[in-house]
């Protein structure tokens, strides 16, 4: 199978943006990226051209926010080559399957303005549909062909990366899925990690709400940092990569500003502790919706 490559490796140069993972077929990404779930058409121009302006060169969307078209208008109006900018979206579920996999691809790109999209993922597996194994091929087809640079799923659990990987030839370089403090995932992650596939955050601060927690507080207050950089810096040195969100310019610093500091063992051993099965949003065996937003 194509990419299939055991260790997850973190090249730690952190220029802007911040460090880089590189994936199974050798494209770098960008360890912190900046996620728009939920930011409105007429926002996301705005939002994405303050993410890029605080240093972020990671910009993660999806089909079925219905937001490209303002995440591609910032990438143009940025002026930042586009070498520079990896952008990631999705596939919108009622869109999987061989013959319509090609038309939602176009559309995305050509509400992106790109004439290559760097990450494309299934956005879920949709068991119901059946289609993600017919979905994948099709993707594998457009990789061989350069139209991608590299493909990935996001939110599949071990029996759907299992049967990808037994039924199709190339191994994805990226399973997103919801992963913070309270619910870690650990079994998929290590499941990826093992055949390759590099885990990336959505959600990483678990929409704030322990943030207050004093295992997270108490490291807050030593090191001088804020309780959601201390997650942040969790994720970082687990080697998960991550898309915080936010709509305010201050906040995006904030959660970009997260390599001058270390956690301890000790630290890092408090905040897996806070684990308790707390997931937020859906449930990968059955959520079958088709706009997110």
């Amino acid at each position: 199978m194509d990419g299939n490559r055991a260790v997850i490796i973190v090249a730690m140069n952190e220029e802007t943006g911040g460090p880089r993972v590189v994936l199974n077929n050798g494209v770098e990404i960008p360890q912190v990226g900046f996620g728009v779930f939920q930011i409105p058409e007429e926002g996301a121009q705005s939002a994405v051209e303050s993410a890029l302006a605080a240093g972020y060169r990671h910009i993660d969307t999806a089909a079925a926010y219905n937001n490209e078209a303002g995440v591609g208008a910032a990438i143009k109006a940025s002026g930042i080559p586009r070498d520079e900018i990896f952008v990631t979206t999705k596939l919108r579920n009622g869109n999987q399957g061989t013959d319509s996999v090609r038309r939602e691809y176009d559309g995305s790109r050509q509400a992106l303005g790109l004439d290559v999209i760097d990450l494309y993922l299934i956005h879920w597996p949709s068991p119901a549909r059946n289609l993600y194994v017919d979905s994948w091929k099709t993707m594998e087809q457009l990789y061989a062909n350069g139209q991608i640079r590299a493909i990935g799923v996001s939110n599949f659990l071990q029996p759907h990366l299992d049967r990808l990987l037994a039924e199709t030839d190339v191994v994805p370089a990226v399973n997103q899925v919801e992963i913070h403090p309270r619910f870690q995932q650990r079994d998929v992650v290590a499941h990826g990690r093992k055949s390759g596939i590099a885990e990336e955050a959505y959600s990483p601060l678990g929409q704030g709400t322990y943030l207050d927690n004093p295992a997270v507080t108490l490291i807050a207050d030593r090191l001088g940092v804020t309780p959601a950089q201390v997650v942040l810096r969790w994720h970082l040195q687990n080697g998960t990569i991550l898309i915080p969100k936010s709509e305010n310019p201050e906040r995006m610093r904030t959660n970009l500003d997260i390599f001058g500091f270390t956690l301890t063992d000790a630290d890092i051993s408090a905040i897996d502790a806070l684990e308790s099965n707390g997931r937020i949003g859906g449930d990968p065996m059955n959520a079958e919706w088709t706009q997110i937003r």
